[in-house]
């Protein structure tokens, strides 16, 4: 429940702050122009019934706006007037013109007030990097510093690749890290025509395709290609279950329930399979079978293998930390000053929306409809403990989404009201009121059926249906 709550508040509150700063780069430039803003609302304010969906608000003196916050935690808005928006405000459109509302400005001007939000939102993403720069650098592990090389699944073995290989790069370049919220690593490869490989001391080169798909090399576990990492005991937790079968740090398990153990990949991948057995146990009998293993160890420093019979926790846990990459190799540290993180933030914040925009083309697919998420899958990108470097860069990827997607080419989203803009600009026609509300309504509709959608698919993730 602690890790939930935690997840929470990092996910409100990394919301809340862009949806907020969104908002106020509309406001900004509605009042930069003259335009009267009426609303400015964080979460939407719905009535249901008698029942005023306001938890508070207020009006400045001398103000024609009201500032406030919704129950409904879908976003927010501001309310521009003599704007179609999603308050469908058709009585007010009815009214004579207003030298104050934003239908009576020039094209130009109504242009920037519908960009000013995604403008914000990107400008905050590359500042909020390269912030991150500047106070924590840009710490990695080198893929060819992977001494031990990598795993690979079967359909990468099927091109090529063998267990233990030392990734260099690719014909696009050398890799740099395995892997980061954008994706590189796997994209390079899934576009790569040649990987060229450390193998047994020797340089060896991998023919590919060039347009693999690159979905399935980051959904099928085990994953197409990962770090090979030994399933090496970093630490033991008192009092659990391994703790009392006398396995200790530095201890290797080479086998679960007779399945050959080689990576911690392994032996996650065993845990989900009694993961799934145990979703099917309704009894305490069948699952207290369930949960009784049988592993063989390799003690520190003994050669001999070592068999212990242990009873896992509810939720599966050994009781022990896993050795990590850190474990085994030394991290790149990269330090910036105040003035050289703002080039680096941007580079990096550049690559992250080049690769978010490259992998939107995955959704097309059955599996990447799938993989569409909600607030959950959102909110489980958050880590279950408190820590700003990761907080930052959550919300900064986040923000370079929520811009990304508000200018989508869709009717209630800023981008369908910059194609009606432009539309008017280049035939000097403006589309009918009728029109807009018509396409409001579509572009709402659309909206909540992708939110349904996507929340749905967090359901069933969690069901293990999918």
């Amino acid at each position: 429940m602690e890790t939930f709550l935690i997840r929470l508040l990092q996910f409100v509150l990394a919301i809340s702050l862009l949806v907020l700063l969104h908002e106020g780069g509309h406001m900004f430039f509605a009042k930069l122009f003259g335009v009267r803003v009426e609303k400015f609302f964080v979460f939407f304010d719905v009535n249901i019934g008698k029942w005023k969906g306001k938890l508070f608000s207020w009006k400045p003196k001398k103000d024609d706006t009201e500032y406030g916050m919704g129950w409904l935690p879908l976003g927010g808005y501001c309310k521009i007037a003599g704007m179609i928006d999603e308050s469908l405000d058709t009585e007010q459109m009815k009214k004579e013109p207003q030298p104050w509302e934003f239908r009576t400005k020039p094209a130009w001007q109504r242009l920037l007030i519908m960009v000013g939000g995604v403008l914000v939102n990107f400008v905050l993403a590359l500042f909020i990097y390269s912030m991150i720069m500047f106070t924590w650098g840009d710490s990695y592990f080198k893929v060819s510093d992977m001494s031990m090389g990598m795993r690979f699944n079967a359909d990468a073995k099927a091109l090529g690749f063998r267990d233990h290989d030392v990734m260099l790069g690719t014909d696009q370049g050398p890799f740099r890290e395995y892997a980061n919220v954008n994706g590189d690593f796997f994209r390079q490869i899934a576009q790569a025509k040649r990987v060229d490989v450390l193998r047994n001391g020797k340089k060896h080169s991998i023919a590919l395709p060039g347009d693999m798909d690159m979905l399935p090399m980051i959904k099928t576990r085990p994953y197409f290609v990962e770090p090979f990492i030994p399933a090496q005991v970093d630490s033991v937790m008192g009092g659990s279950p391994a703790a009392r079968a006398g396995i200790k740090a530095g201890d290797l398990i080479r086998t679960v329930n007779g399945k050959k153990i080689e990576t911690w990949s392994d032996m996650n991948y065993q845990m989900g399979v009694l993961d799934d057995v145990m979703s099917v146990k309704n009894t305490h009998k069948d699952s207290l079978a369930a949960r009784s293993v049988v592993l063989t160890v390799q003690h520190k420093g003994v050669e001999k293998l070592d068999t212990v019979k242990m009873v896992l926790t509810p939720d599966l846990k050994l009781g022990v930390l896993q050795a990590t990459l850190a474990t085994y190799y030394k991290p790149v540290q990269e330090r910036y000053g105040f003035f050289e993180s703002f080039p680096a933030g941007i580079k990096h914040g550049w690559n992250v929306l080049r690769g978010y925009v490259g992998n939107f083309r995955y959704l097309a697919s059955a599996d990447g409809a799938k993989s569409i998420g909600g607030f959950g899958a959102i909110g489980s990108l958050f880590p279950p403990y408190w820590d700003w470097y990761m907080f930052w860069s959550m919300t900064a990827f986040l923000s370079i989404i929520l811009a990304f997607m508000n200018i989508l080419p869709i009717p209630a989203l800023d981008g369908g009201h910059v194609v009606f803009l432009l539309y008017e600009m280049i035939t000097r026609r403006k589309p009918s009121e009728k029109f807009m509300v018509r396409a409001e309504y579509v572009g709402i509709t659309l909206l909540i059926l992708l939110m349904v959608f996507a929340n749905l698919n967090d359901i069933l993730r969690w069901l293990h249906i999918m």
